[in-house]
């Protein structure tokens, strides 16, 4: 089993155990797993190149890890509670036994579609558990799944199909979101316009919308699923193998593949969860995110099933149809674990405390944030009116490229403090580094977040582009991975992460790249170009900024090339990129040299435009004073 650490001695026990000799530590967890052929190194390694490698030569294959490891003692147990998005219909329960059929049938789907190893399958699905069932069926035949998040748009779907050459896409007439419907079909149809490498589009019925089925590409999915065995031998993977690429936003306009393999990320998601968690058998565990983003991965699918948990997903959206969603979940589910992002929590608390009244909420025994920093009044409102001040807070910090939890408190363990992810996973091993790149030690320091040494579950490459991985993340300080984070280190040792260092925005948890957005709104036919901040949002956490140099002005005036704007780029991208606040300047603060100085136009998105700093180096300094004039903030001068 899991090695499971009980108490903050142990904790500390563990943590120096697993620093002093990484190998051992990492050795002792990976034996918990079944494989096929065991390992001949833990890891070999280094950051130059870069290359990792865990647990080098093991053969297995993930889902005899969730399946056959967990039937004999798990078979009759719920392994998936799935609540729709209207509460009056029809939830399901998948036991173990009930999900490894379902699994089966769609592998062999797959095969006889000609899928097999190696070979990338698109998914762009609602949270319904076919998607979860779509995933674990592709690393049963050693396919490589890539999921998009289905609220996307057609062109962000093409960019990552192509990039990703997938053979088959896997997705639905239509989805439920709330009040709304998402025509997921359309939206691929369009998309699969400029994608030449799709083969074979499977279709699952889940909103009834009227679509169009298109003779020798499309099949419906209980069509091709009908009549399949529920046997299908699992294909023996290398532990090296890859066994999913998920795309996440960076600092240039392409998104990046990053690239998961099989064993490192096995053990990894499987340790982090029963550890930060404090997963006991029996209990019901609810994660709200999406499996399109890379935390419905680890914690919702992998990490939960490898340890034989109850897992929850949840088709729906916090405030539908109303504010009380989550609670009558919980208590419908009686929850023990329950694990949501901060943007949700700010948004239930601006709704205020009536939506949690007359809630059963004692079943809760742990409650978790993930996706960005937790501000102190949304951690404080969480754990005294949802946890009725009895329920630890694990804020984890990790992110697509880590795989799994790297710095959080471990429920119950460690003493927890608001807005600090305290302190690091044993194996993880953080440093603090200046912009000179000199290493800062002690405590009460303030640098760039990096990790001297490897981890199981961390990134490989960057699909099609190790040497885009490689300046990413490897080239900024000698010998470490460069997160892209700030961070501090307090009197007590606990970490604080404060944000990105480089331009991506984090909006709602999830990581958009600025150059992507930029690049979608010089799309538009009159903007001649644009610069994209962050500023402080309410609910969002990070809201996007947009500074937009246009030509001539349409017809509708200021107002009407501001919605066309974000129009275009809910197109290109989706709803999640579309900018919050669009303003019309002259110009942008530029160096001599043509560099946008996008500090400037930082301090005057978060409303602080007094201390500029030098700007002796701009071409035209009247620009930042028209810009800081028409400021759609309250700028303090």
């Amino acid at each position: 089993m899991i090695n499971k650490i009980h108490s903050l001695g142990g904790y500390i026990h563990e943590y120096q155990k697993s620093i002093a000799n990484p190998q051992a530590f990492w050795a002792q967890q990976g034996e918990s797993f079944f494989w096929r052929k065991r390992w001949e190194n833990v890891i070999d390694w280094n950051f130059d190149e870069p290359s990792i490698k865990w647990y080098v030569n093991g053969k297995l294959n993930i889902t005899e890890n969730i399946f056959e490891r967990n039937l004999y003692t798990h078979g009759d147990q719920e392994a998936i509670i799935w609540e729709p998005n209207n509460p009056q219909d029809e939830s399901r329960v998948l036991t173990y036994a009930e999900l490894f059929s379902e699994v089966n049938k769609f592998a062999n789907t797959l095969r006889r579609l000609g899928v097999g190893k190696g070979d990338r399958v698109a998914i762009y699905m609602p949270m319904v558990p076919e998607l979860a069932i779509a995933l674990l069926a592709c690393a049963r035949i050693g396919a490589i799944h890539s999921v998009v998040f289905a609220g996307f748009s057609a062109n962000a779907l093409q960019e990552r199909i192509n990039d990703a050459s997938a053979k088959v896409l896997l997705t639905a007439d239509g989805g439920f979101r709330g009040d709304k419907v998402t025509p997921l079909k359309q939206i691929a149809d369009e998309a699969l316009e400029s994608c030449s490498t799709i083969e074979t589009v499977v279709v699952l019925k889940r909103t009834n919308s009227p679509i169009e089925m298109i003779v020798g590409r499309d099949i419906w999915w209980h069509k091709a699923v009908d009549g399949q065995s529920d046997v299908c031998p699992a294909e023996i993977m290398d532990s090296e193998d890859p066994l999913f690429i998920l795309y996440t936003s960076g600092s240039t306009g392409k998104p990046k593949g990053i690239v998961h393999t099989v064993g490192g990320y096995m053990v990894y998601s499987a340790y982090t969860f029963t550890n930060v968690f404090q997963y006991h058998a029996g209990d019901v565990y609810f994660c709200t995110a999406d499996i399109g983003w890379i935390t419905g991965h680890s914690y919702i699918v992998y990490g939960p099933l490898l340890t034989g948990a109850k897992t929850l997903m949840f088709e729906g959206v916090p405030t539908w149809p109303d504010a009380g969603r989550f609670w009558d979940i919980v208590n419908k589910y009686q929850v023990n674990q329950f694990y949501t992002a901060p943007t949700a929590i700010r948004a239930l608390l601006a709704k205020g405390n009536e939506f949690l009244e007359n809630k059963k909420l004692a079943s809760l025994k742990v409650l978790g944030t993930v996706g960005e920093p937790i501000n102190e009044e949304a951690w404080h409102w969480y754990h005294d009116h949802v946890g009725m001040s009895q329920c630890p807070i694990v804020d984890t910090w990790w992110q697509t490229e880590t795989g799994g939890i790297m710095i959080s408190p471990l429920a119950g363990i460690t003493p927890t403090k608001p807005s600090f992810a305290t302190l690091p996973l044993p194996g993880i091993q953080p440093v603090i580094v200046s912009n000179e790149g000199k290493e800062l030690s002690g405590n009460s320091v303030e640098g760039n977040l990096c990790i001297k040494f490897p981890w199981p579950g961390m990134a490989r490459t960057i699909w099609g582009d190790h040497e885009r991985f490689r300046t990413t993340y490897f080239s900024s300080y000698s010998k470490m991975y460069f997160t892209g984070d700030g961070v501090k280190r307090d009197e007590d040792g606990y970490y604080r992460i404060l944000g990105r260092v480089d331009d991506v925005i984090n909006v709602s948890g999830h990581r958009l790249g600025t150059a992507e957005i930029e690049n979608a709104i010089n799309e538009h036919p009159l903007v001649n170009e644009s610069a994209v901040v962050g500023y402080p949002h309410a609910i969002k956490g990070q809201g996007i900024y947009a500074f937009v140099v246009c030509g001539e002005l349409s017809t509708g005036g200021e107002e009407g090339i501001r919605r066309s704007i974000m129009q275009g780029v809910t197109k290109i991208i989706g709803p999640i990129a579309r900018p919050d606040l669009v303003q019309l300047v002259p110009g942008l603060p530029k160096t001599r040299s043509g560099k946008i100085m996008r500090r400037i136009l930082r301090k005057v998105a978060e409303g602080d435009a007094s201390n500029l700093g030098d700007i002796s180096t701009l071409l035209d300094e009247d620009v930042v004073d028209q810009i800081i004039e028409g400021a759609l903030v309250d700028v303090k001068v």
